[in-house]
């Protein structure tokens, strides 16, 4: 069966090459695989189910022919390989789809001694599934999506156990809430930083030293990467903006340029029009001429001097837009200053009162702990994640944070950290700790 459909492969391509190629960005427009299948960068991992097809141009019928023989639904092994009937092994490795399906239509074209490479196509029906296990209220197993993060993780398991023990409702919603805090107060620096950049025209910026607490290294590490894309993606717009504006500005410079020598090259042909009517009035007036060809050059003048008005009327509209053009371009600069001021202006209003609210949850669990409404020796729960991963046929572990990005096959295990009542303040925040201390004093 796979040699007679060899055979018919080969006779159709011989016939079909050029009709092929005319046909071949039609096809990938066609064949372009929607949804999950179209994430280029996820890793093809252990049994990872992927559809091969493989398709000819068939131009006599005026439409494409699909080779199901060389085609098919396909798992890739343990050994990280796919087997494919004719090509045999092809190692997957950490290639993506397209240079997957440009290796397999390599490979077809050598096997079975085709003129040009099959147009080849391959994408994923499904991956495996990522598994959730730990202190979570649904573990299990969930479908893996490319841009799957710990955190979303988290959420298809249903989120955190959150039945804490009796006694620590008090403590743990002042030290969550006072976390939150920290992280607001830590954005916003950042974000007044890079503000204050953009009033300085920086090319780029930095925080000062030590600007974030050492536990904190992390974290702020994350918020200066995702200011610094912002920062370069508002400069960059201004930029554009700017480039935009003074090209329109010589492009209308150009056409006033142009309309005035119309305009100076219809002076001429007026001027020439009047000395050629002038002489044929006094040729009607003398009986040699015909009124016809003196009625005939009054309109020619006439017109002439029409479109001399229109020029200059054009030559006005481009004057009024190459004068709006660089009002735009001088109030550019002016209105992003303006932006930016009322920005930085609101982000340190709100970085005060996260403040404001940061030194008021510190002292509720100081007098919580001194009044003994909550015992000092009470615990506090924060979650850690391990993140189980093969890699070269063994399996890995290690800790990662709720912003990792998870692969198919992943094992997600969710834990508890418990820390006591002072060490909790701690954990939240430097300074609480050091209240802490002059409380128990």
């Amino acid at each position: 069966m796979i040699s007679n459909a060899l055979r018919s492969f080969r006779a159709g391509w011989k016939r079909s090459r050029l009709g092929f190629l005319s046909g071949f960005g039609s096809f990938l427009l066609l064949a372009a695989p929607m949804g999950v299948a179209s994430a280029e960068t996820a890793q093809l991992a252990p049994q990872t189910r992927l559809r091969v097809s493989v398709v000819q141009w068939m131009p006599l019928k005026g439409e494409y022919q699909t080779w199901n023989a060389l085609g098919g639904e396909f798992v890739v092994s343990d050994k990280n390989t796919i087997t494919l009937p004719v090509v045999g092994d092809v190692a997957v490795g950490d290639k993506t789809l397209t240079a997957l399906a440009d290796e397999l239509a390599t490979l077809i074209q050598t096997r079975t001694g085709l003129a040009e490479k099959p147009n080849t196509t391959v994408e994923v029906v499904r991956y495996p599934p990522v598994y959730v296990v730990g202190k979570v209220n649904k573990p299990g197993e969930y479908e893996f999506r490319p841009g799957l993060t710990v955190l979303q993780a988290l959420a298809l398991g249903g989120g955190e156990i959150t039945a804490p023990p009796a006694g620590l409702n008090d403590q743990t919603e002042l030290v969550g809430g006072l976390r939150a805090t920290e992280n607001e107060i830590l954005r916003s620096r950042a974000r007044i930083v890079r503000l204050e950049a953009e009033m300085a025209d920086a090319r780029s910026f930095s925080p000062p030293e030590g600007w974030a607490a050492q536990a904190d290294k992390v974290l702020a590490q994350q918020i200066v990467a995702q200011e610094k894309i912002i920062f370069d993606a508002r400069r960059n717009e201004v930029e554009r903006q700017g480039k935009r504006l003074a090209d329109l500005r010589d492009l209308l410079n150009a056409e006033i340029g142009v309309l005035r020598k119309k305009i100076g090259a219809s002076d001429d042909t007026i001027a020439s029009a009047e000395r050629e009517l002038k002489n044929v009035t006094t040729l009607v007036q003398k009986g040699v001429a015909t009124a016809s060809r003196q009625s005939e050059l009054e309109r020619l003048v006439a017109d002439r001097r029409a479109d001399r008005l229109d020029q200059i009327t054009a030559v006005m509209r481009a004057q009024q837009s190459l004068t709006e053009t660089n009002r735009s371009l001088d109030g550019l600069a002016d209105k992003r200053r303006t932006d930016v001021a009322s920005e930085l202006q609101s982000e340190q209003a709100k970085l005060e009162q996260a403040i404001l609210r940061r030194d008021t949850a510190q002292k509720l669990i100081l007098e919580a702990i001194a009044s003994g409404r909550v015992s000092a020796s009470v615990q506090n729960a924060t979650l850690r994640y391990e993140l189980v991963r093969r890699e070269n046929g063994e399996a890995k572990t290690r800790d990662v944070s709720e912003t990792e990005s998870l692969e198919p096959g992943d094992v997600l295990k969710v834990g508890v950290e418990l820390s006591t009542g002072a060490e909790a303040v701690s954990a939240a925040s430097p300074s609480s700790a050091a209240l802490a201390m002059e409380a128990s004093q």
